[in-house]
């Protein structure tokens, strides 16, 4: 059994067609068929059903699919890393993360890779849960991700900066004037809430912290997108709690953010299936690194091709703090007992 074979296999699955995967291959179909068929002798049986029109899965062949992924996906990222480490030119780093971090955090921190490292390019992978985000990484889609911290994750671990997280009304609210405010004058709202929205102890934050002060919110609207969730805060459908930084990156001068008292964060991590070298490892220094304008200065060490020049100025996710995996809380300063270890919940969003 060979890695070719198996890359074979794979075209062919997604082509759901022998003579497609060979186009895309550019080999011949007889090459690609006596290859298939090699790795079926190899394993002991028939992973395809040869069909009139197109092929699809045996029963052994849809056991074996997963791990030929696997592989596959594994061997490239292995090359990555050697290229990457090695400052090949033409190199690349695959990164994975949430829908709210992409659209927050990273595009500053993008902006500054580029202008350090521009031999190595990125390729960004957006999902919409963390349980998606680890499930993905375990399969090797990426070669690291950046995200709220994971409550069980067993691989290299980097903690970044806590985000706080806050509420987003319209700019003629009559909150709009303040910039703080206590959960308790929430009572009354309409609330809109996003699939990303914590869990502590199986229990939604916002139920528990609201319910903690009195109230259950009221939901008037349930989004997969948080920023959907915030641009509908925008328009006044409702109030929605939201990370700082993708609020401030995505939406403009429509709606007020308002921190709550205490205030309130969420731990973010970069994480890894294997030890962080090269571009994954000045990537993850780079995260933890204050964004300031002006010349660059001492940048990560790393062999890859890199660019002097003013970087862009972007989100600072500064160093570890306090809190546990997935913090989402009052800051510590602020006894109560909000703060507490929790997980994404696994919502599509």
């Amino acid at each position: 059994m060979s890695l070719r074979q198996m890359e074979y296999f794979l075209a062919v699955v997604e082509e759901s067609s022998f003579t497609r995967a060979a186009d895309t291959l550019h080999v011949t179909q007889p090459a690609l068929s006596h290859q298939v068929k090699a790795l079926e002798r190899s394993v002991g049986g028939a992973l395809l059903e040869r069909m009139p029109r197109g092929v699809r899965l045996t029963p052994m062949g849809r056991a074996f699919l997963p791990h030929a992924q696997l592989a596959v996906r594994s061997a490239r990222q292995a090359e990555r890393a050697a290229r990457a480490a090695a400052g090949v030119a033409g190199g690349e780093l695959h990164l994975a993360t949430v829908h709210a971090v992409a659209v927050g955090l990273l595009p500053g921190v993008v902006a500054r890779w580029r202008a350090l490292y521009q031999g190595v390019s990125l390729v960004l992978r957006e999902y919409g849960s963390t349980e998606a985000l680890e499930e993905q990484l375990e399969r090797g889609v990426a070669d690291l991700a950046v995200g709220p911290e994971p409550a069980r994750w067993t691989g290299p671990l980097l903690r970044l900066d806590r985000e706080e997280l806050v509420v987003v009304v319209p700019f003629d609210d009559p909150l709009a004037r303040r910039s703080s405010v206590r959960l308790a004058e929430l009572a009354h709202r309409d609330w809109i809430r996003c699939a990303m929205e914590p869990l502590v102890d199986g229990v939604l934050v916002l139920d528990r912290a609201c319910g903690e002060v009195g109230f259950t919110p009221r939901t008037v609207l349930r989004t997969e997108h948080t920023s959907t969730a915030v641009r509908m805060a925008a328009a006044g459908v409702g109030i929605v709690m939201a990370p700082a930084h993708m609020v401030r990156g995505a939406v403009g001068e429509d709606c007020v953010l308002l921190s709550l008292d205490p205030a309130w964060h969420r731990r973010l991590a970069v994480f890894s299936r294997v030890p962080l070298t090269g571009a994954a490892a000045a990537f993850a220094e780079l995260l933890r690194a204050p964004a300031a304008p002006g010349p660059v200065g001492e940048v990560p060490a790393f062999a890859g091709p890199a660019a002097a020049g003013p970087a862009a100025a972007g989100p600072a996710a500064g160093g570890p703090g306090a809190g546990g995996p997935g913090a989402a809380g009052p800051s510590p300063a602020d006894p109560d007992p909000h703060r507490a270890v929790v997980q994404q919940g696994g919502h599509p969003g």
